[in-house]
């Protein structure tokens, strides 16, 4: 089994997205039932409108926060990570909108898990430490 030091910094091996489209720069923690991600709202990001991050934005790094958290087990076990799309979105709550420059923290529970479908809560946090959103999805990863 690779083993590499949390933090990384540099996880663009870890996601099928790609820039400008990548919501995660950072992959905090990770276990089998776990993920946390963290992401810099940069002038750059394609969901930014006047600086602030939009919706679609957030619901697009709790998505992919779930695609690192696939991405990097199968990095563990030397595997190559299949591609994943949202099945459903079963609620989303967004409290809060971060802003340009804001750091937001990402934190995902994986509910249930089977044969490719992959039931998640998750929560979005501020640099306050202040959740900003939270909801429900489901993702399936591609037949292969």
């Amino acid at each position: 089994m690779i083993q590499q030091q949390l933090p990384i910094t540099n996880i663009s091996h870890l996601i099928p997205q790609k820039t400008p489209f990548v919501m995660v720069d950072t992959l905090l923690d990770f276990s089998p039932s776990h993920v946390v991600s963290t992401f810099k709202i940069l002038k750059t990001n394609l969901f930014l409108k006047n600086n602030t991050l939009l919706e679609s934005g957030l619901i697009e790094n709790m998505a992919q926060t779930v695609a690192l958290h696939t991405g990097y087990d199968f990095f563990l076990k030397d595997e190559v990570a299949p591609t994943g799309y949202i099945g459903s979105i079963k609620k989303v709550d967004i409290l809060k909108l971060p802003a340009l420059n804001d750091i937001i923290t990402t934190k995902v529970d994986i509910l249930h898990e089977f044969n490719g479908v992959t039931l998640v809560a998750v929560k979005v946090y501020n640099a306050n430490e202040e959740e900003i959103a939270s909801g429900e999805m489901k993702t399936v990863i591609a037949n292969q």
